[in-house]
């Protein structure tokens, strides 16, 4: 899943645990992981839902100021299908830096 710009940071930070898609079918699966950033988000569900279901309240909880700020980023192409996708972020465990070993000589 690729978020907005604006939204990354607060993804990242756990703060933002959805996003509202119009898709045509789901794009992600449930339980999946995918790359974001140096971490990832694992998909907690996915549901389908419709217009009135996107309150202000959810758009908020989505990292939007409100319902049409969510729509002016959400809603582009033609599918009329909309889904909640709930997620949180996995921090990336202990990263592995290649370093060289000293030589014996």
């Amino acid at each position: 899943m690729v978020f907005t710009k604006r939204l990354r940071e607060g993804v990242q930070r756990g703060e933002i645990t959805c996003s509202v898609r119009f898709w045509m079918h789901p794009h992600v699966r449930l339980g999946a992981r995918y790359p974001m950033g140096e971490g990832a988000i694992e998909i907690d569900s996915v549901e389908m839902i419709g217009f009135p279901d996107i309150t202000p309240e959810l758009a908020r909880e989505s990292g939007f100021l409100g319902v049409l700020d969510l729509l002016k980023v959400a809603k582009h192409g033609q599918s009329e299908k909309i889904y909640l996708v709930r997620f949180h972020y996995v921090r990336p465990r202990g990263k592995r830096f290649g370093r060289r070993r000293a030589s014996k000589d």
